[in-house]
């Protein structure tokens, strides 16, 4: 087990791309990582200036996230990418992404009893509804089109919208906020005064939810016997907000982009449709838009990987590139949409586990499902070079996608 390193020494954390689809190669790379720093478990240079360390193999980042010596409290944690702030306050009742057991279980257990599968079997019949909704819009207008607006981003907004209870006709504001706070680029100070418009924003709608109750996520939560306060009710449906839309708008956006890219694989798809919702999976696995915000810290010294993580040291799960895993893919830098039994990360693992998937799931099967069959001719309309990618977003994917048919 080797131990240690000064931080002179160590190298920050690699995020330049060479190609739209696949990590940075700079993680692979001996000439940007001594022999004696690469490996599924490495130390890096942190934004603040203190080591912190790098998951990247695919069974050492289930473990971190599945073991609870490793805490989710983000308020305790070292940033790989931004400096926190040295005045950074605990983490916020409600936030539960960021909460330990056994208060992140209170969150979890309600929320989990309201993402039932009645609901989300319910809610197919109006994804498909939202998607044809979209696609006869895009159709009536022509193209060429910027796929981003006209249609991966409105359908996941209408349908976190309809769970939550939050009027579509706010989409433009939340959205605008949301993709401040994503971008890597966004003062602190801006960032805090994003917070607030949108604390803001969710406390009115929690307010007027307790005065009128309503049959949706939000209100369920309020009739619920856990006594939640204002404040965490807010919280919850700003995590819930950003991530219903931000997370699948991008999958949808990048994954088309990829199979556009990928002529084979989308011919593959068209002469059998069956194979689409494997061929999700395997996207979220190639894809892995979730770039830089698996952050977990040791309550202990644990050995991981041959390394020895000290207590109080952050541990940063790099998910696109434990989704490139050699020991548990084959040939794990090919985009197959035969591949059988894809057990990706891109969801996370353990008690933090994505409470939305199966609903991710099924926008992303019904939205790429029909626009495949809608659109038999989708082209891009620009050379690929001119797709402008989400470098500089937590969450990556692209700005723009200008299509034709």
């Amino acid at each position: 087990m080797t131990q240690p390193y000064a931080t002179e020494t160590l190298t920050p954390l690699p995020t330049k791309r060479s190609t739209p689809f696949d990590p940075p190669p700079a993680l692979r790379d001996p000439d940007a990582f001594s022999a004696a720093e690469l490996g599924p478990v490495r130390p890096i240079l942190m934004a603040g200036g203190r080591r912190g360390w790098l998951v990247t193999g695919y069974e050492e980042a289930r473990t971190v996230l599945a073991d609870p010596r490793f805490s989710a409290d983000r308020s305790k944690a070292d940033s790989p990418i931004r400096e926190r702030p040295g005045d950074a306050q605990p983490t916020p009742p409600g936030m539960f992404i960021s909460h330990d057991a056994p208060d992140h279980t209170r969150y979890r257990k309600q929320l989990t009893g309201l993402f039932t599968v009645r609901r989300m079997r319910a809610l197919a019949s109006r994804i498909e509804e939202y998607v044809d909704e979209r696609l006869d819009a895009m159709e009536a207008a022509g193209g060429p089109t910027d796929l981003v607006a006209a249609f991966a981003m409105p359908v996941p907004s209408l349908v976190i919208c309809e769970l939550l209870g939050v009027d579509y006709d706010d989409r433009a504001d939340f959205q605008e906020w949301t993709a401040k706070l994503l971008n890597l680029d966004t003062p602190v100070a801006e960032i805090r005064d994003l917070w607030g418009r949108l604390d803001t924003f969710m406390l009115d709608l929690v307010r007027r939810k307790r005065e009128t109750p309503t049959d949706d996520i939000l209100g369920g939560l309020i009739e619920s016997d856990a006594a939640f306060t204002d404040e965490e009710l807010s919280n919850v449906g700003k995590l819930l907000l950003i991530a219903g839309h931000e997370t699948t708008a991008n999958m949808i956006g990048l994954s088309t982009f990829a199979l556009l890219q990928h002529p084979d694989q989308l011919a593959r798809l068209r002469r059998e449709p069956e194979l689409i919702p494997g061929a999700v999976e395997e996207l979220l696995r190639y894809l892995s838009i979730v770039q830089f915000v698996a952050v977990r810290v040791a309550l202990e010294d644990v050995e991981l990987g041959g390394r020895l993580i000290p207590a109080g040291e952050t541990v940063a799960m790099h998910l696109p590139e434990a989704n490139r895993d050699p020991h548990q893919f084959e040939d794990p830098d090919t985009l197959d949409v035969t591949r059988e039994r894809v057990r990706h990360v891109s969801f996370g693992h353990g008690i933090h586990q994505c409470l939305g998937q199966q609903l991710a799931r099924t926008e992303l099967v019904v939205g790429l499902g029909k626009l495949l069959e809608r659109f038999p001719n989708l082209r891009l309309a620009v050379d690929p070079s001119e797709v402008p990618l989400r470098h500089d977003m937590v969450i990556y994917g692209v700005h723009r996608l200008p299509v034709a048919w």
